[in-house]
């Protein structure tokens, strides 16, 4: 191995001389047989275990496929390029092909961390990120983090319907694009981060349970399909194996992993976790969580935090007063519950969840930094599930939007911006697929009747206007596009606030713990921090449009929403819709 080249135990290794290795797990086969184009097949040798191998006279650039002996091709499961997407040959790539220009980078301390979740299609593949990477750095963004790429099925997806996880979608670029957009990343100091989905399968592409039906549990299924079997040692391998390719191969600074709820065998991730961190050893590598079971026994280890669903749901509830659905458990006194999210991290630390059937969710978390929490006002899912797609833009007050915002940026939580929030794009962001067309009526049927128990959605001539997921204009319309009217302003306000983060915020982060937060109105809270190197950080946040009272807040704030708030503050009076920010040297 050498240090941007990961020598997978399967798939297809260049050996040079002009040869290529292939290695595949296909336990469900007798016999299997390797198809290069041009060229009649070869027998592959049967080895222990479920392994097929052979070496054939090949290099980069060779299309292959593995043939079943029922007659059927199919791509290879550590395919690390496609020809001609998920049904089609697989590329053989000389992964030392690409020359690093950025070979001296080694990351940023998380303490630094400012993310901004970006769809690449959206963008116009790998080379159109590329182009947007000197106006985040320009914002405040040190952290890009990419929806998933794993190649699926189509051009148009949100990426977690992935079936080659080892091959970069190919409608976004190839993989030295791939490359040379996290080397131009890490040119403008920028860390590049990618979402991996370890807890299924796209439905279409997917031939692993033709030859490999070891792969899933039969016994366990999930929201979108039958469940991996990470029981079996070469399963656990396989994503072990795929974590470290994209962080040692392409040079990813970190990975963001996709409800982990929904793996059957916890352990694995920290056996994960616990490898990355051996295997890599001189550069910063930060793992994140998606984890709907607030399980803080993770964070507590070799992952640097999880996303804070809690507090996105909270904020969400008290900016739109929605209490539908998840939020209903977030309805009663939210501003009490912010303020748990603001000091502790979980809301949910193992109390009953309504809207979970009075289930009890979550664990401790009081213990753990506040650094160990992600925060985000809106992100994909918070926004792409929503029937229509809206932003907090079209939902909420601007003024009380922008006093979250605040407090998000300047809470000693990591920061999550989803894309078009730091110019008020109105534009939805929508759930878009590029399926075949038995696979589309039923995602569309599908969404139908999930929304068709809304109240909203009663009138069936509603249901009939939810955006068709697998049309090209639901994918087009999803772009995000600066507010005609607010978009600079709002972009001045990220700006700002970035700006105080980075020169206040983040070199005091490194040691800060919660001293107390409390609610002092319904949609009102205050919160204080010890600050690493011993100042003390306090917020005020009022989303409400009601003033409220408070202790008087006297000295020179860090930021204030307005020289009204600044003033009012300091008689003891919370403006409606305002944040403030004040640090206490030590």
């Amino acid at each position: 191995m050498t240090g941007t080249e990961w020598h997978l135990p399967f798939g297809a290794t260049v050996l040079g001389g002009g040869q290529t290795r292939f290695r595949i797990w296909a336990p469900g086969q007798q016999t299997l047989s390797l198809i290069t184009e041009g060229r009649t097949p070869v027998a592959m040798t049967a080895r222990a275990g479920g392994w097929f191998e052979v070496e054939a006279d090949c290099g980069a650039g060779t299309r292959y496929r593995y043939l079943l002996p029922n007659g059927t091709a199919v791509p290879d499961p550590a395919s690390r390029a496609q020809g001609d997407d998920v049904h089609g040959p697989s590329i053989v790539v000389d992964p030392a092909a690409y020359t690093w220009r950025n070979t001296d980078w080694h990351g940023r301390p998380w303490e630094e961390a400012v993310f901004y979740e970006l769809h690449a299609g959206l963008c116009g593949g790998f080379a159109g990120v590329a182009r947007e990477l000197p106006r985040l750095a320009q914002l405040g963004v040190t952290a890009v983090e990419l929806m998933p790429i794993a190649e699926f099925p189509g051009a148009r997806n949100w990426g977690y319907d992935g079936a080659l996880l080892f091959a970069p979608e190919s409608s976004y670029g190839t993989p030295e694009q791939l490359k040379k957009l996290v080397d131009a990343a890490h040119g403008h100091g920028l860390m590049i981060l990618l979402d991996v989905v370890y807890n299924h399968f796209g439905p279409d592409g997917n031939y692993l349970a033709s030859y490999a039906p070891a792969m899933f549990r039969s016994d366990v299924t999930t929201p979108w399909g039958p469940a991996i079997d990470f029981r079996h040692a070469e399963v656990r391998r396989f994503f072990i194996e795929n974590a470290l390719y994209w962080l040692i191969e392409y040079r990813f600074d970190g990975l963001r992993f996709d409800a982990v709820h929904a793996i059957t065998e916890p352990g694995w991730l920290d056996e994960m976790a616990a490898e990355v961190r051996a295997r890599i050893p001189g550069r910063r590598i930060h793992l994140v969580l998606e984890n709907d079971d607030n399980t803080a026994g993770h964070l507590a280890g070799d992952f640097d935090a999880q996303w804070n669903d809690d507090g996105h749901h909270v904020l969400h509830a008290l900016l739109t007063g929605e209490h539908q659905g998840y939020y209903r458990d977030y309805a009663d006194e939210p501003a009490k519950l912010l303020a748990r999210c603001l000091k502790e991290g979980f809301v949910f630390q193992g109390e009953p969840s309504p809207y979970r059937d009075g289930k009890p969710r979550g664990t401790p978390s009081a213990r753990l930094p506040p650094t160990a929490f992600v925060l985000f006002l809106q992100n994909h899912d918070q926004t792409g599930n929503r029937a229509f797609g809206e932003r907090l833009t079209t939902l909420s007050n601007a003024a009380a939007l922008e006093a979250a915002i605040a407090l998000q940026l300047l809470c000693p939580q990591i920061p999550l911006i989803f894309m078009g929030e730091e110019t008020a794009s109105e534009a939805p962001f929508f759930f878009f697929t590029d399926h075949n067309e038995e696979l589309a009526r039923a995602v569309r049927e599908g969404r139908r009747r999930e929304f068709a128990s809304f109240p909203q959605f009663s009138d069936p001539d509603t249901l009939q206007k939810l955006p068709d997921p697998n049309a090209p204009e639901t994918f087009r319309h999803s772009t995000p596009l600066a507010h005609s009217a607010g978009g600079e302003s709002r972009n001045r306000l990220y700006r700002t606030l970035l700006k105080l983060r980075r020169e206040t915020i983040m070199p005091r982060l490194a040691g800060t713990h919660a001293l107390d937060a409390k609610a002092v109105g319904f949609a009102a809270v205050t919160a204080r921090w010890r600050m690493g190197d011993g100042s003390v950080l306090l917020l005020a946040c009022n989303l409400g449009a009601e003033t409220i009272a408070i202790d008087p807040i006297r000295g020179d704030c860090l930021f204030a929403t307005s020289d009204a708030a600044r003033a009012y503050a300091q008689d003891g009076r919370l403006e409606p819709y305002s944040t403030l920010a004040l640090i206490t040297p030590p």
